[in-house]
């Protein structure tokens, strides 16, 4: 037998290939990342059982979780996908279903001084800060996320407007965590210069309401004054997370502004509008309608911040280090300044 003969009994005799295993990988890495993500939201979930850690939340404590891991240990290896898809998806999912927070007849009815006040809060803050940035040379992207953040409602505002404005993760995560820590610090300095204030409960819950950053630093402060103050922080603080909505579309389109979008070509997924806005909408008007038990509506509310907590760790996790070369003075000025003009404003406010 020739050896071009033997040459071909021996090549249909191999083995067929091994199918190739990249695909089961991938899913594997998914799974793991996803599971990862909510690993971490679980601990941080513990973790703000304790006193000391009450106050910043558990999606403050998921990204500082994954921010530590990501800095000392780094991701289990193939686990990118399931971690993007928690930074990005249940991001999306967890901001729709907060809206079952709010009530619109709540809002209506506390009067429309309350809606003038988040109003007046927002558009000071946001035009004060982003003049300020813009004067001390800081990054616009970064800028815009520590000015939308304090202004608005921190976290959920910076993950919210990031996508709209093509901020990188990193960016957002440092803005997260910067605001997180500039919040936590307000909040602290408000339980103990309460006292010293010379406000009724009411006015301390509308100071408390429109100058913090986080939900959870709003309740925080707020507890000092007792159920008075506490009510009406948090519907001033819900005022404001309600404004994130016409927020985002006017940062979407400043920021596409140099870049016009054609329409026809593109099509409407390339409009600057944050449609998962509008799924926190109409959670807003169900709660409203009372669609829902409240029992599924805690339910539903509580795996919200689970969610969040999962994209937080997903952002944590994402981060480089070398981006916290930005945190610059300009940048510590930047939402420093910022902050203290709003606490300022709010106090005003208060008096008239």
């Amino acid at each position: 037998m020739s050896s071009l003969a033997r040459g071909k009994i021996n090549e249909k005799s191999l083995p067929p290939p091994s199918p190739n295993p990249k695909p089961y990988l991938k899913y594997i890495g998914f799974i793991k990342g996803l599971l990862f993500t909510a690993a971490i939201a679980f601990i941080a979930g513990i973790v703000i059982k304790i006193p000391i850690f009450s106050v910043m939340g558990s999606m403050i404590i998921s990204i500082i979780l994954g921010m530590a891991w990501k800095a000392t240990i780094d991701v289990p290896q193939g686990s990118t996908t399931g971690i993007t898809f928690s930074s990005k998806i249940l991001l999306r999912a967890g901001i729709i279903l907060m809206g079952l927070r709010l009530d619109l007849q709540q809002i209506i009815s506390a009067g429309f001084s309350i809606v003038l006040i988040d109003v007046i809060v927002i558009s000071f803050t946001l035009g004060f800060m982003l003049y300020l940035g813009k004067l001390l040379s800081i990054d616009r992207h970064l800028s815009a996320l520590i000015a939308v953040g304090t202004a608005v409602c921190g976290a959920a505002a910076i993950v919210a407007i990031a996508p709209l404005i093509g901020a990188k993760k990193e960016t957002t995560a440092i803005s997260v965590a910067f605001i997180a820590i500039l919040g936590t610090v307000v909040t602290i300095v408000y339980t103990f210069i309460y006292p010293f204030l010379d406000l009724t409960s009411y006015k301390y819950g509308v100071l408390a309401g429109s100058t913090l950053h986080e939900l959870a630093h709003v309740i925080a402060a707020a507890a000092p004054g007792g159920n008075a103050s506490s009510d009406t922080a948090i519907l001033v603080k819900l005022g404001r997370v309600t404004l994130l909505i016409p927020v985002a579309i006017i940062f979407g389109i400043f920021f596409k502004k140099s870049h016009p979008v054609n329409i026809k070509k593109r099509g409407l997924k390339e409009l600057p509008i944050p449609w998962f806005i509008f799924g926190f909408l109409a959670m807003c008007i169900l709660n409203t309608w009372g669609v829902f038990s409240e029992s599924i509506t805690k339910i539903l509310i509580t795996l919200s911040i689970y969610l969040l907590s999962m994209a937080m760790a997903g952002l944590g996790l994402s981060v480089n280090f070398k981006e916290f070369k930005k945190l610059n003075r300009n940048v510590l000025l930047t939402g420093s300044i910022g902050s203290l003009a709003l606490i300022i404003l709010g106090f005003f406010l208060t008096k008239i």
